[in-house]
């Protein structure tokens, strides 16, 4: 019983810095296009080849 006491602040600590993460996603508008991708993948004149 005496792990509890670490587990649980790690885990709160680890929750913690996954969503101040998240946030900082958020703030940086990482999540502003998610169609785009979809459609880019798509595209026949996408090339994604090493350059020569």
């Amino acid at each position: 019983m005496e792990v509890l006491v670490i587990l649980i602040p790690v885990s709160l600590c680890l929750g913690a810095l996954g969503l101040v993460g998240f946030f900082w996603t958020m703030k940086s508008r990482q999540y502003e296009d998610p169609e785009g991708d979809a459609v880019r993948i798509l595209r026949t004149d996408y090339d994604d080849s090493p350059a020569p």
